[in-house]
């Protein structure tokens, strides 16, 4: 018989039951539930999906994702993670142009200072580094000389054929004492230092007449550095040291080699030289560490 009022007729008890199984939401699998759904069959008995080639680009995470059930987000640590040297980080990172930062080189400390740097140090203080001022410092008492050697050969070898002994003569001994100031200005440059300590830095030049100026780092109240063009091409500078705004003997010491990483060595042995310490206190231990392998 049909139903007069045209309502669905009450489905019974089996059939309502049906229906709210199958639109229960599916749950989602825990990490302790194991590598089974519930009280099921085990799917991960079977044939693994992710033991064929991956196609996310990255087999350790589809196949720690798909062992597991487990995300990236959820555990982070359940998935393998390619390793990455120094090296490869450092082409990595950027400055705030954009252009890619290497490791920085720093220079390496010495460990003890030379004879003739040693007598200006007293015994309290820690030796950091000596420095040689750069080599472009000699360009152009060489010039001169190389100069003099040409054109003063020339002319004595003229002279000579002129018949003016006495010229010839005059002109050799111009030519030595030229070469006499060029060997002059070669052993001042070997003499000059700039010296860096955990307390001042100084310069000490002189042959017969030795100089030593000095500045403390705690009284030391602005430093920078300048590179013209042909500095920034042969690395090296001019660095400008100031204190208490007065004018010091250790103001302005010119051609320094490797002005920017110079530049770092002081400024971090004015504002960080627990970190200085710390670091040559690691460098003693490897060194001892090998030479006790």
């Amino acid at each position: 018989m049909g139903n007069p009022s045209g309502e669905p007729p009450e489905p019974d008890d089996a059939e309502r039951r049906r229906r709210e199984r199958d639109t229960e939401p599916i749950p989602r699998v825990r990490p302790d539930d194991g590598p089974g759904f519930g009280d099921g069959p085990a799917y991960a008995d079977g044939p693994s999906y992710s033991d064929g080639p991956s196609y996310s680009g990255d087999a350790g995470y589809a196949t720690g994702r798909a062992r597991s059930g487990r995300t990236w987000e959820a555990d982070p640590d359940a998935f393998e993670r390619p390793e990455i040297s120094e090296e490869e980080l450092a082409g990595l990172r950027v400055d705030a142009s954009g252009m890619p930062l290497g490791p920085r080189r720093v220079l390496p400390l010495e460990d003890e200072p030379t004879p003739l740097v040693a007598r200006y140090l007293f015994p309290t203080e820690r030796y950091r580094g000596e420095w040689k001022r750069h080599k472009i410092s000699l360009a152009t008492p060489l010039l001169v000389g190389l100069a003099a050697t040409f054109i003063l050969g020339y002319l004595s070898g003229f002279l000579a054929l002129q018949g003016g002994g006495g010229l010839t003569t005059v002109a050799v001994l111009v030519w030595v004492g030229i070469m006499g100031w060029t060997a002059w200005k070669v052993a001042d440059w070997f003499f000059d230092r700039f010296i860096l300590t955990n307390k001042r830095v100084m310069v000490v030049n002189g042959i017969i007449t030795r100089r030593v100026a000095m500045m403390p780092l705690l009284r030391v109240t602005d430093m920078k550095y300048e590179q013209s063009p042909l500095g920034r091409t042969l690395n090296y500078g001019t660095f400008v040291l100031e204190s208490a705004g007065q004018e010091q003997a250790l103001r302005e010491v010119k051609y320094l080699p490797n002005p920017n990483e110079l530049y770092l060595r002081v400024v971090e042995e004015m504002y960080e030289p627990q970190a200085v310490e710390a670091r040559l206190g690691k460098e003693e231990d490897e060194a001892k560490a090998d030479d006790g392998a």
